[in-house]
């Protein structure tokens, strides 16, 4: 069929078959778009997590290195002249220092938490307007008084 086709048998579609066509179109492309963003999801997912995996194993030799770090720190500083005992003593305490300034960081962030004062605001707002709120009056009928069983 021609474009010139198409429009004329176009103008002779009821209004009931355009919104029906209409309607059948906008849910195909409804469908076409969950379809889209479930790809895009899964796809995403997979990416999560094998991202998740890597830096997992990241952490796992991060742990291990440390104390080979440190017993390096350590005799370091003891080839500098210092005792072996005070080389370990200077890197426990160097431990100790990052410890207690990340310590005082996480405090000082921990008290700058605030309550969710709009969400608790919001919440006595919907309180109070149901707490006002009260039921419409029913009718009583005497057919509903009691219940019917269909095997006795």
């Amino acid at each position: 069929m021609s474009a010139v086709d198409q429009g004329a048998q176009g103008a002779e579609r009821t209004l009931g078959q355009l919104v029906a066509s209409a309607t059948a179109e906008m849910s195909a492309l409804v469908h076409d778009e969950i379809a889209l963003a479930k790809a895009e999801l899964r796809e995403d997912a997979k990416r999560v997590g094998s991202g998740s995996v890597s830096l997992g194993a990241a952490g796992v030799f991060a742990v291990f290195s440390l104390p080979v770090l440190t017993f390096a720190a350590a005799y370091g500083i003891h080839n500098l002249g210092l005792g072996l005992a005070w080389s370990f003593l200077i890197v426990g305490g160097a431990f100790l220092l990052i410890a207690g300034v990340l310590a005082l960081i996480a405090v000082r962030k921990f008290k700058k938490i605030k309550p969710p004062e709009k969400s608790i605001a919001s919440v006595k707002q919907t309180a109070a307007v149901v707490g006002t709120v009260k039921p419409h009056p029913r009718p009583v009928s005497d057919k509903a008084v009691g219940v019917a069983r269909s095997s006795s």
